[in-house]
């Protein structure tokens, strides 16, 4: 039987992007090889904010067109001085996401061995839940305006709107569900400020305790995002599955990656999971101008991304391989600064990959 090929498209983008992505792609190919029925077939993009000094726009404006053919996408991080934080990011990655409707973005906390955590409760309690992310609408809609430049004393206005929709609300909602289902703990936390965002996030609550309702098997709470953040300190071990708006899970997800230890350490996977367009796995840290180039960045959450990409593309023994590789490689003190070691990027990368399954002794 011969070998199935997998299109890949990689955009390292900017800063520590390009050094984890190209990590990333060296312990793919490593795990692809040696008569491995799959292969990758890879493809780079040069967009980010050098694309950007040269031709005025993040991506080529046929960018979305010429991905959508693709397995998948392998993302880096966005974000240089050269060029405005909304301009980056609504140039490139939000276009992606908003483009191919991925609209479930999944982002593990993983307490790695050898990587010390800030909880004094990490070192006694077995810790791991999972930040489901809405990805396509609420605070990051893009709805509103920035008008009356022109006025003098301090006259400039904007407006900022979230989009709640019943359709993004219960998809997101459900798929939450459906992944408790599959954990040994079955619970679901959703997140919310309804006492002070009094429609949307009202419609939000009320799509939750009616979708809540066909999951009998699966534990529920509704929870104020202040104190879902204190939770996350105080009591994370009550955590499983956590389910929030855009911007209120992408702030917990990032609170869930220091607790763990470092940014540096999480990966995410944008879905669309219906698969009417390929996904994109993307480690959570940004691209970190202060390091980029120096070869000291962290690719653990670029490969724990690809071991979701795995996982997606239906490769799951390799998936769990990947994962256990990344486990072994902390847990032997190989760590990057970030985490309290000393290792390279290149040292790392080789440390995972002398870590997998085929290549123990």
């Amino acid at each position: 039987m011969s070998a199935r090929e997998f299109r890949i498209a990689a955009i390292p983008a900017d800063g520590v992007g390009r050094e984890v992505v190209a990590a990333g792609r060296e312990v793919l190919d490593a795990i692809a090889a040696d008569g491995a029925s799959f292969s990758f077939a890879w493809e780079e993009f040069p967009w980010g904010s050098d694309y950007y000094a040269e031709h005025g726009v993040m991506m080529a404006e046929d960018g979305l067109e010429t991905l959508k053919d693709f397995d998948a996408i392998y993302f880096g991080a966005v974000g240089w001085p050269t060029v405005p934080d909304h301009v980056s990011l609504w140039g490139l990655r939000l276009k992606i996401c908003q483009g191919f409707d991925q609209w479930a973005n999944i982002r593990p906390v993983q307490f790695l061995p050898g990587v010390e955590s800030p909880l004094r409760k990490a070192a006694e309690t077995d810790l791991d839940w999972v930040v489901v992310r809405e990805n396509s609408e609420g605070e990051y809609a893009g709805f509103g305006g920035h008008t009356f430049a022109a006025r003098e004393d301090k006259g400039e206005i904007a407006v900022q709107s979230a989009l709640f929709t019943e359709v993004g609300c219960e998809r997101i909602i459900r798929y939450a569900f459906e992944l408790a289902r599959t954990r040994a703990r079955k619970k679901v936390s959703s997140v919310t400020k309804s006492n002070a965002q009094q429609y949307g996030m009202v419609l939000w609550d009320q799509v939750f305790q009616r979708v809540a309702a066909e999951y009998p098997d699966v534990a529920t709470e509704s929870v104020l995002v202040d104190a879902m953040s204190a939770r996350f300190v105080l009591q994370p071990e009550s955590l499983s599955v956590v389910v929030a708006s855009n911007l209120f899970a992408d702030i917990l997800s990032d609170l869930g990656s220091a607790l763990a230890g470092s940014l540096g350490l999480a990966p995410s996977a944008n879905l669309n999971p219906e698969r009417r367009f390929p996904s994109m796995f993307e480690p959570v840290h940004g691209s970190a101008p202060d390091i980029a180039g120096r070869g000291v960045c962290n690719p653990i959450g670029a490969f724990g991304s690809a071991a979701m990409m795995l996982e997606h593309l239906g490769l799951h023994d390799e998936s769990e391989g990947l994962r256990k590789a990344i486990e072994a490689a902390t847990a032997q003190g190989v760590r990057t600064r970030d985490v309290g070691g000393s290792a390279t990027t290149r040292e790392v990368t080789e440390a995972v990959i002398a870590n997998l399954p085929d290549r123990r002794g």
